[in-house]
């Protein structure tokens, strides 16, 4: 931790009136809702309220000059016996120190009676959360921002993320590691029945807010695109490829599905482009199971065959016909 008037950017012989001032100016400037793209932005408001948490308080302050407490607020001192039962001793109650790490913003230590935390909190009330009727402090700890100011409401800052999933991850669930624009890495679960576009709340696992619980992160699913299957909310789409014959002449094909291959029968005579419903094979979710569209596909052989030519010909001159009549 940095010296807390480097900080603050002021001089150690600085008067309240300053450091008040100077820390209204950099919260301003550092706070995370104004630093969105900052992933160090939580770290640097965190340094600058453990800054002000010692210089804008008086007692804190003096000990911090006389090489009493350390730039967190911990004791210089801790082996000598006695220390805060006398006069003049030092003790730890009332202090508080504030840090970040994988665990976001944290306090820890007491509060120095009406003396202590209060003062940063009462600023930052004042700046941020003195409209509206006193909608301050949440619960004695924690700060509230008008959302006009930061877009917070009482608690930290909520971030998202988008996360790739794969259909059969998206259809039966699993889990997915995910890392975040900070670095941080974390095992995201996935419920079955996930549709594109959905959004998995993890509650907690957003940026701090000044004595706040944390935001929430937010996960955007996007389903990746399947070789066979498209997704279409809880509906599965694909296209199957059927023979000339098959066509003409009506059969059974198998359709591939998510559980396994199925056998469809094709009546004589389908046209390309005619879709059929298999019921209850699309995606399971909590509105229910989704069904699965396979559209006809037409396929001739991928080399040309001089008899399907020939028959094709003698087809085209004998039996004339245009598909295409109502579109003219």
């Amino acid at each position: 931790m940095r010296d807390p008037y480097e900080v603050l950017g002021v001089a150690k012989g600085a008067g309240a009136a300053d450091i008040k001032s100077a820390f209204r100016r950099m919260a301003k400037k550092l706070h995370p809702d104004a630093n969105k793209q900052d992933p160090k932005a939580a770290g640097k408001f965190a340094e600058l309220n453990a800054a002000y948490e010692i210089l804008g308080d008086d007692e804190k302050r003096k000990a911090f000059d006389r090489g009493e407490i350390d730039a967190e607020g911990k004791p210089r001192f801790q082996g000598f016996a006695g220390a805060g039962a006398h006069p003049g001793g030092f003790s730890r109650e009332g202090f508080e120190t504030f840090n970040w790490g994988s665990d976001g913003f944290q306090r820890r230590g007491s509060r120095a009676g009406a003396g202590g935390f209060g003062g940063f909190e009462d600023i930052l009330k004042d700046m941020f959360g003195g409209r509206g009727g006193g909608r301050g402090a949440r619960g004695g700890a924690g700060v509230h921002f008008e959302p006009e100011d930061f877009g917070g409401a009482g608690r930290g800052q909520d971030i998202s993320a988008d996360l790739t999933i794969t259909l059969p991850e998206a259809v039966k669930g699993g889990s997915k590691r995910l890392r975040l624009s900070n670095g941080k890495e974390l095992d995201v679960k996935i419920p079955a029945g996930m549709t594109d576009g959905q959004t998995i709340r993890l509650k907690g696992q957003g940026l701090p807010g000044p004595g706040a619980a944390a935001g929430d992160l937010l996960i955007r699913i996007s389903i990746a695109p399947h070789p066979i299957f498209k997704a279409d909310g809880v509906d599965l789409r694909l296209d199957l490829p059927v023979t000339l014959y098959e066509a003409v002449f009506g059969g059974k094909v198998r359709v591939p599905t998510l559980d396994g291959a199925v056998e469809l029968s094709i009546p004589p005579g389908t046209n390309s482009g005619r879709i059929f419903r298999l019921k209850g094979k699309g995606i399971s979710s909590k509105q229910g199971k989704g069904d699965l569209f396979a559209t006809v596909r037409i396929m001739l052989p991928e080399r040309r065959d001089k008899e399907l030519e020939e028959l094709m010909r003698k087809w085209r001159d004998g039996k004339p016909y245009n598909p295409r009549e109502d579109m003219e």
